[in-house]
C-alpha cells in the first residue's frame, strides 16, 4: 500500500497551492483598484482571470488524475472526525476551486469588455446584461470568501499534522522526508569516535 501521493499528484497540488494564494491575494488587492485610470484595472483584471482559468484547467486535470488513481489512506490513528472534516475540506476545495473560474468566466461574458487569456481574445458566452453581471460578482465573492476560508483551514490542518509529525503532511511533500536525526547517546558516540 502505497504512503504517499505520487508525483503528478504532488506536482499539481503544489502548482495549484500557489497559483491559489497568489491568485487569492491578487483579488483581494483588486477590490482596492481605482477605475481610473483604466490601464492598471485593466491589467490587474486580466491577468486575474488568466490565472482563473489557469487554476480551473489545473482542478480539472487534477480531478482526473484523482479518479484514476487512489490516494493513500489517513493513518489509523487518525480520529474519524478528523478524516471526515479533511474529506469534507478537501471536496469542497475541489468544488470551489472548479466552480469559481466557471462563475468569473460567465460573469465577464455579461460585460461589454473581452475576456482575455494571457492576451488571447476568449469568446463571450452570454451578453451584456448588468443584473446578471451582478448576481455572478456576487456568487464569485462568495466563493473567494469560501476558498480563503478553506484554504485558511487547510494550512492550518497541514500544520498541525506537522507539528505531531504523524506523516499525513509527509504524503504531500515533495521530498521525502530526511531520515531521522540519530538519538542523542549514539550522536555522542558517533562525535567521541
Amino acid at each position: 500500500m502505497q504512503e504517499r501521493y505520487g508525483r503528478v499528484a504532488i506536482a499539481l497540488h503544489w502548482a495549484i497551492a500557489l497559483l491559489a494564494l497568489f491568485q487569492i491575494g491578487l483579488g483581494w488587492w483588486m477590490i482596492e483598484l481605482p477605475k481610473s485610470p483604466p490601464g492598471l484595472r485593466a491589467g490587474g483584471f486580466n491577468l486575474h482571470k488568466s490565472i482563473g482559468i489557469t487554476l480551473g484547467l489545473l482542478m480539472l486535470a487534477r480531478l482526473g488524475w484523482r479518479l484514476g488513481h487512489v490516494p493513500p489512506p489517513l493513518p489509523a490513528s487518525l480520529p474519524r472526525w478528523r478524516a471526515r472534516a479533511a474529506r469534507l475540506n478537501h471536496g469542497l476545495l475541489y468544488a470551489a476551486l472548479i466552480l469559481q473560474p466557471l462563475v468569473g468566466y460567465l460573469g465577464s461574458s455579461f460585460t461589454r469588455y473581452p475576456i482575455k487569456y494571457f492576451g488571447l481574445t476568449l469568446p463571450h458566452w452570454g451578453w451584456e446584461a448588468p443584473a446578471l453581471k451582478q448576481l455572478c460578482s456576487n456568487l464569485h465573492f462568495a466563493l473567494a470568501c469560501l476558498i480563503s476560508a478553506l484554504v485558511a483551514l487547510h494550512i492550518a490542518a497541514a500544520l498541525k499534522h506537522l507539528s505531531e509529525r504523524d506523516a499525513v503532511f509527509a504524503r504531500m511533500w515533495p521530498r521525502r522526508a530526511r531520515r531521522a536525526v540519530p538519538a542523542p547517546a549514539a550522536h555522542r558516540t558517533l562525535r567521541g569516535a
